[in-house]
């Protein structure tokens, strides 16, 4: 059974716009492995709030 968040369309788009993005930065010059890794950091954070934000039922949280 799939999680609810998973039948988002918002979600499955943030989910192809981070592999697209990881892609991406697989490609930057060396000496950038900085950069690569906050934007991988950034992007994978967008439907990680997604999904941790689809389980909260209470006003309170």
């Amino acid at each position: 059974m799939a999680f609810l968040f998973e039948n988002l369309r918002v979600y499955q788009e943030a989910i192809t716009f981070a592999d697209n993005v990881i892609s991406l930065t697989r490609t930057f010059p060396r000496g950038f492995y900085f950069l690569a890794d906050q934007l991988d950091r950034a992007v994978v954070f967008i439907p990680a709030n997604l999904a941790e934000g689809n389980v909260r039922f209470t006003r309170a949280e």
